[in-house]
């Protein structure tokens, strides 16, 4: 809304010229989201503990300990996150921006039915939430809308630019995945969503990630968003796509408030309010930019966690036998006797690492 009220106003006031800076407004706008998230944290926190009594309910398999540690902090932190977000982007933001609403679309969609999963966990006791089946395939009804209306906003080209996948390392080549270009997004949203909700099991663990692959992606959007510097790159350009900016740095502000209290020991958890949406806002961003391969590096940890997920689970139907004492992989080094804070800190370091390469391939063309 400044934005739209103050950048106008430019010829007038040469100060208001700064709203039409999107470094600028990316600095509003995670300062705006890190300060209601400071402000805001310890009355929703007293406010959830109060309404949720007993807490996030614990895996009863889960490793020795966690019941104990756990038990009674509260859950659904993620609407802290949601909450400073969805202010921050409304301030900071183009509201005429199609990719910056796709985004925020998929974001607040994707955190809703997290926050039903964990109304359920929570009224019920129970970990398991709400039908599995049900969640997928509203997440990939969203997902399926948000990049049929991105193929809209793409520029429209002969040789499919719209529907193309670009590849790293290779300067402005994509393939064209026609028909198959839809269902293709709709994977990259849905897996990063999972992904980061997977990886949401220890203090700290997923939230830092987050914010280094928000980070990661703001820098990209930016580069993508701007014919110059894409085409020095070598990156396809994406007219628009900038705006996406915005909504990045209010997660990573709205990200860096929560981890305040999310800090082992965790005095809040995000839950799938907060991994679902957070996982979403990182697929459809990189769908939106064209970065969708970028973001499996990137967000390679993320990744690590699905899939340790998925081997444990064929390895034991297939064979009778698990690969890892426990899946996600973070339980597996817990059994093995890390103490939680250290396997946190060595997650975050992996983060950081596979960031800096994921960065590296808009150079390395």
């Amino acid at each position: 809304m400044l934005y739209e009220w103050l950048a106008p106003l430019a010829d007038q006031f040469q100060l208001f010229n700064l709203f039409n800076y999107i470094t600028f407004r990316v600095g509003g706008a995670l300062m705006t989201s890190m300060i209601i998230a400071f402000i805001l944290g310890p009355r929703m926190i007293n406010m959830l503990r109060a309404k949720q009594g007993k807490g996030q309910p614990i895996r009863e398999d889960g490793p020795e300990g966690h019941i104990i540690k756990k038990a009674g902090t509260p859950t659904m932190g993620g609407l802290l996150i949601l909450l400073s977000v969805v202010i921050s982007t409304l301030l900071w933001g183009d509201l005429h921006n199609k990719f910056l609403w796709v985004v925020f679309f998929v974001t607040v969609s994707f955190g809703v039915i997290g926050f039903y999963d964990d109304y359920l966990k929570v009224s019920r006791q129970n970990p398991k939430g709400f039908s599995g089946k049900i969640k997928i395939v509203l997440e990939f009804t969203i997902a399926a809308i948000a990049v049929y209306i991105l193929t809209t906003a793409f520029p429209q080209s002969p040789d499919g630019f719209e529907t193309g996948l670009a590849i790293p390392l290779l300067k402005n080549f994509t393939i064209n995945l026609g028909v198959f270009f839809i269902p293709f997004g709709c994977l990259v949203i849905v897996g990063a969503s999972n992904a980061v909700n997977l990886t949401d099991g220890l203090d700290g663990l997923a939230i830092v990630p987050v914010m280094i692959a928000a980070m990661s992606f703001a820098f990209i959007a930016y580069l993508v968003g701007n014919a110059i510097f894409s085409d020095y790159l070598g990156v396809p350009y994406v007219p628009g796509s900038a705006e996406v900016t915005i909504f990045l740095g209010a997660i990573i502000g709205a990200s860096l408030g929560f981890l305040w209290y999310n800090a082992p020991p965790a005095m809040v958890f995000m839950g799938d309010t907060g991994s679902l949406a957070l996982g979403g806002a990182l697929g459809s961003t990189a769908v939106a930019v064209k970065h969708e391969i970028v973001l499996a590096i990137i967000g390679g940890l993320f990744v690590l966690e699905a899939v340790s997920v998925i081997v444990q689970v064929a390895s034991f139907k297939l064979t009778g036998k698990r690969v890892f004492r426990m899946a996600p992989i973070h339980h597996h080094y817990e059994k093995k006797g890390w103490a939680e804070p250290t396997i946190v800190i060595r997650f975050w370091i992996i983060a950081i690492i596979l960031a800096l390469i994921g960065l590296s391939t808009l150079k390395l063309r």
